[in-house]
């Protein structure tokens, strides 16, 4: 299916500018979001060989350990490369858009969304690929929509250590008091959301009390800024496995999703 109109600065930004298949295998920060959104995604999915649809899968990082699990996994993503590559996971895979989904109601026992909503930034957006994630999810069926935290750019901008320049500083709070974030440095477009705003959209979508997850944990920007600094991977490291510990013990505490990088939702289709 050819996708709805996207943007032309995110379909650059991933087509040709942006090795989204190396993000979450090459930092430390990265790899933490890996096993986290894992470990995560386990606790709620149904047993393989659960049907699985992964709307903006990417080139298929997440679609690669579930078909390994065993699950059946379709990939939906509206850079083609990204469906080119995805195609080497063992998922099948087409081109296509998160409000606008190629599946037949109920189709799905569980439906992922683990990027589409930062690159919508309209709410009426967000609104119609979380309903079309209900609509083609069974009834009892699992929706994971994941979002960038509103305040990880302060905690990221800090690690890197150019917070202070004034060309970075200055743009800091609109999307701290907006959520939207012009694309004009580093990154392409994009929304960041509360916690509770995402949990809200979810419970809003149909889905039945929606749990929300920090990703990473209140110490990743604290991984990321040694590695940065030290150029030397931290993966497997004391540091990771102490960042991992912290992110795991703070699922208890909903007061440090704040301190997040990325936020997990959960729900179940009513």
């Amino acid at each position: 299916m050819t996708p709805r109109h996207v943007p032309p600065g995110i379909i650059d930004f991933y087509a040709s500018g942006y090795d989204e298949g190396s993000r979450l295998s090459e930092s430390a920060d990265g790899v933490l979001e890996l096993v986290r959104t894992q470990e995560l995604l386990r606790r709620h999915l149904p047993p393989a060989p659960a049907k699985v649809l992964d709307v903006g899968g990417g080139p298929g990082a997440h679609a690669r350990w579930l078909v390994e699990a065993g699950y059946a996994v379709h990939l939906v993503d509206p850079v083609e490369r990204h469906v080119r590559e995805a195609l080497g996971t063992g998922a099948t895979a087409e081109r296509g858009d998160a409000r606008e989904l190629p599946a037949g109601d109920g189709t799905y026992d569980a439906v992922l969304l683990l990027g589409p909503l930062y690159h919508l930034t309209d709410p009426a957006d967000r609104r119609a690929a979380l309903a079309e994630a209900r609509r083609v999810v069974r009834p009892g069926g699992l929706v994971a929509a994941a979002a960038i935290n509103r305040y990880a750019p302060l905690f990221e901008h800090a690690a890197y250590a150019h917070l202070h320049a004034p060309e970075v500083r200055e743009s800091i709070p609109q999307s701290l008091a907006t959520g939207v974030y012009d694309g004009r440095r580093g990154f392409t477009e994009a929304y960041f959301h509360t916690a509770d705003e995402l949990a809200a959209e979810l419970r809003d979508s149909g889905c039945e009390d929606p749990v929300v997850y920090g990703i990473e944990g209140p110490a990743w920007s604290l991984l990321k800024a040694a590695e940065q600094h030290t150029g030397e991977s931290l993966v497997g490291t004391p540091l990771f496995e102490s960042a991992l510990v912290a992110a795991r013990l703070a699922d208890a505490h909903p007061a440090l999703l704040a301190a997040g990088s990325h936020l997990l939702a959960v729900g179940r289709h009513r």
